[in-house]
């Protein structure tokens, strides 16, 4: 089996209204769709997520750089993904968005070809994930609380709050939601890097009372030897983000003693390949990971999905990118019980199980190589 064909196209959806975190704020999703087509006429899917303030890619340069690594996999076999990926890897040290969906593609046609669903050729077997729902900056407390009242009645039993703003304002809104639902909703807060360490210690103990499971990428990317220092001071659960994007940077971060979880995104990792890397470091070392997305569709939370029921490890989900869409462009794949907020299912179709819909992506957007 050889790569015949590759098209890489332009995926934009509008929001149902805008996500603001510390970072900036989104108004839709940017995306790019890879579709990687094998000689025996099996196809595989796989979408790019680039945000620029973590990423460092943009919706121009992953459409741009998946050109090039298009071109030189062609004619190569598509099952041999960590080879693949190897090669697209040398291509560039940047890039994570591109490589992340030329990795979900070559694994749905190697999935595929062995006719099983992708978390049973990873190794693992179907289990029950919940996701929680993120509730990005608001106006004011009671838009917050209003927020996360919509999630609760929804159904869903797990919020993440993006924090990162000043002390009072932080502390406030977290004590908010814990006052309105008592014990009944496990919280966790992002700062997305929005506080130094002073402000970080202070917040994180003012928050200590309300029940949190963990605070995620309270301090910059780049300062361990501070989150190492928070983590021993305030004793409290410390979960890196921005902070890691592959197996070398989890290694540092258990190395010295900076986090008690590590939050897996495809779109940073460069995919599936390094995310297994970064959870069995992760598993070696005694900690556990959580996997998260950017504004990825349900073909993207598809990948990061399957990755998550193959590896037990993997204990806090936080795919919910798909409910912001204002249309939903995937055909299968990852869907959400209407029941129980948050439940997530998977078909045992071969392979992701997703794909986008026929028509939905525009020819003018798509450039075929082959």
């Amino acid at each position: 089996m050889i790569i015949e064909t590759i098209e890489i196209s332009k995926l934009h959806v509008p929001f149902h209204s805008p996500f603001k975190v510390t970072l900036g704020e989104i108004t839709s999703a940017e995306n790019v769709i890879v579709k990687i087509m094998a000689c025996n006429g099996i196809v595989g899917w796989g979408e790019a997520s680039p945000f620029s303030p973590i990423t460092g890619d943009s919706p121009e340069s992953c459409y741009c750089a998946a050109q090039v690594f298009a071109r030189h996999i062609l004619g190569k076999d598509p099952r041999e993904v960590e080879r693949r990926m190897h090669e697209i890897h040398a291509l560039t040290v940047g890039e994570p968005s591109a490589r992340s969906a030329f990795d979900m593609a070559l694994f749905d046609i190697a999935a595929k070809a062995a006719g099983v669903p992708l978390y049973k050729y990873l190794g693992g077997q179907n289990r029950k994930l919940r996701t929680d729902i993120t509730i990005g900056w608001q106006e004011s407390v009671e838009k917050t609380v209003e927020r996360a009242s919509e999630i609760v009645e929804a159904g869903f039993d797990a919020i993440k709050l993006k924090v990162g703003r000043s002390f009072l304002e932080d502390v406030e809104h977290v004590a908010a939601i814990r006052a309105k639902f008592g014990d009944t909703v496990k919280i966790k807060v992002d700062s997305n890097q929005g506080w130094d360490y002073a402000e970080a210690v202070a917040n994180i103990k003012a928050m200590k009372p309300y029940q949190l499971d963990y605070v995620e990428q309270p301090l910059p990317v780049w300062d361990y030897a501070n989150m190492s220092r928070l983590r021993a001071n305030v004793d409290f659960p410390i979960c890196a983000d921005e902070s890691v994007f592959d197996d070398k940077d989890a290694l540092k971060l258990v190395a010295s003693g900076a986090v008690d979880y590590l939050n897996i995104k495809l779109g940073k990792s460069g995919g599936i390949c390094t995310g297994l890397r970064i959870n069995a470091i992760a598993e070696a070392s005694g900690s556990k990971c959580m996997i998260g997305c950017f504004s990825e569709s349900r073909l993207g939370l598809s990948a990061a999905a399957h990755l998550a029921i193959a590896r037990p490890n993997i204990e806090f989900i936080d795919l919910d990118s798909a409910f912001s869409f204002c249309e939903d462009p995937v055909i299968g794949g990852i869907s959400y019980d209407e029941t129980i907020g948050g439940l997530i299912s998977l078909t045992d179709e071969p392979g992701l199980g997703a794909e986008i819909k026929e028509g939905y992506l525009d020819p003018a957007d798509t450039i075929r190589i082959s």
